[in-house]
């Protein structure tokens, strides 16, 4: 989801607005996607690369997060059930803030029992790391080494192979987004920044696959 500082300071805004309009469009795309019957939408809200960006817009971006999580009332008229992927809680180097934590559980918790669009948000979320990780597991447990043993020490095992993955903003590369999962997907790039990605970029993206 590129492009929300780009997004600001075409209108003279700070980067902080960039993100919260970008919070308030996940709003809307999660409504779009669910009447165009998607079953699964995985965003990439915030990466292990991104803490090193300044302080004050890292807090902003937390609370967007946190307010992100918060939407239960909507997500469970919706049937929408909410997944976390990302780094542990408790790795020694995971940096996710408690009050965050207790966010994302809640909203896991609270639309567990729904039947609808599974939308997981990658917080804190590293596709390298998350390798390293599912290497790790493999060999802790003493499996072979191989590709059904690694997909099964995932952070998410459960999330099917990716269809279509989208970047916004004019970016023409991958980055560091469910790299295993992705192989074989489809890849629309687009110039349209995250902010004012609509339903007809949705559909644009999904013309790839249908």
């Amino acid at each position: 989801m590129d492009g929300n500082g780009r997004w600001a300071a075409a209108r003279g805004l700070p980067r902080t607005a960039g993100h919260s309009e970008g919070e308030e469009n996940i709003a809307r795309l999660v409504r779009v996607a669910v009447r165009r019957d998607i079953g699964w939408l995985t965003l990439f809200g915030f990466s292990t690369e991104n803490w090193v960006r300044p302080r004050t817009e890292v807090r902003h971006i937390l609370g967007l997060h946190e307010k992100l999580f918060g939407r239960l009332a909507e997500l469970n008229e919706l049937g929408v059930r909410v997944q976390w992927i990302g780094r542990p809680f408790d790795a020694p180097d995971a940096r996710t803030p408690r009050y965050v934590q207790r966010a994302i559980r809640k909203a896991i918790a609270a639309t567990s029992h729904n039947t609808g669009m599974v939308l997981t948000i990658a917080f804190d979320y590293g596709g390298r790391r998350e390798l390293c990780d599912a290497v790790a597991g493999v060999r802790a447990r003493g499996l072979p080494m191989t590709p059904e043993d690694i997909s099964s020490q995932l952070y998410l095992p459960e999330l099917p192979p990716v269809d279509v993955l989208v970047r916004t903003s004019g970016e023409r590369r991958v980055s560091n987004f469910l790299l295993w999962q992705s192989a074989g997907a489809a890849i629309r790039f687009t110039d349209c920044p995250w902010p004012e990605f609509d339903e007809h970029e949705l559909d644009r993206a999904l013309e790839l696959v249908t």
